[in-house]
């Protein structure tokens, strides 16, 4: 069950933790798995010499609708 992806929303750093702040049924996480899904802005919680990007978002997709959880992810795209 389930899947993981990782995406980076336009607008940089400041998007990429609006989105993840917006997600009503992601949950934000530091560590990924699980039954329910998790969104995790990595580089929120690394050193300044990380060479993770700073708008990279990672998701695991849990066992919740599809349906739901596409919906959850375009209302947090577009605030």
């Amino acid at each position: 069950f389930g899947g993981m992806l990782s995406f980076q929303p336009a607008g940089g750093r400041d998007a990429a933790v609006r989105v993840a702040a917006n997600l009503k049924l992601f949950r934000r996480a530091t560590s990924l798995g699980g039954t329910e899904s998790l969104v995790e802005h990595r580089r929120s919680i690394e050193p300044d010499d990380s060479t993770t990007p700073h708008d990279l978002l990672r998701v695991s997709v849990g066992l919740e609708g599809v349906g739901d959880l596409l919906q959850d992810l375009d209302q947090a795209l577009t605030k």
